[in-house]
């Protein structure tokens, strides 16, 4: 037998073989760039995200203070406050010392001058996400918002702070066909 002639033909690719990887990787392709250039759920997720960590942030500051910190909670945004009113002088700055300062944050999270507040703990909901809530009629809306007490127990801003009307509050994120969701628990206010 001659062993040059066959380790000869072991090494290479054929033109099938390579046109079949080819086309393989050209498929491949073609479904994976669809994801990197639909960035809705991609803002899906990150809105989900940063509301997640605002909850979160709200919480821990009012245990840290033993006393409450108020949540502005409506479609457009979600915001943190020393006071209900949630003026000027009662906003709470962003531990990094501002925003992400995106566009929806700059178009809903404004001062009484209608300027974007730039320091404020303060998001705003991009254009292709929606927010919507289940059992939480006087938490979310137009003029929601709830607090977390010096334990961290969540409770409605017309509750006194003895019992808690607040129901539990699950916030659904979606973009097309993604779904993201934060839940509120009403007994321990744990964000989940």
């Amino acid at each position: 037998m001659n062993y040059r002639l066959i380790a000869r033909r072991c090494f290479g690719f054929t033109m099938v073989e390579l046109v079949v990887v080819l086309l393989l990787v050209g498929i491949l392709a073609a479904i994976g760039m669809t994801r990197f250039f639909d960035n809705a759920a991609f803002e899906n997720r990150a809105y989900a995200d940063q509301v997640k960590t605002i909850l979160r942030y709200a919480q821990k500051l009012a245990v840290g203070r033993n006393g409450p910190v108020f949540v502005r909670a409506t479609p457009n945004f979600l915001a943190v406050c020393s006071s209900a009113a949630c003026d000027d002088a009662n906003k709470i700055p962003a531990p990094g010392g501002g925003n992400s300062a995106s566009k929806a944050t700059r178009t809903y999270c404004l001062n009484a001058a209608g300027n974007a507040a730039g320091g404020w703990m303060c998001e705003g909901r991009p254009g292709s996400v929606t927010v919507a809530a289940n059992g939480a009629a006087a938490s979310f809306g137009a003029n929601g918002g709830f607090y977390f007490d010096g334990l961290g127990r969540p409770y409605n801003l017309n509750d006194a702070g003895i019992t808690s009307t607040f129901a539990t509050m699950t916030l659904r994120f979606t973009s097309g066909v993604n779904t993201a969701t934060v839940i509120v628990n009403a007994e321990s206010g744990y964000v989940q």
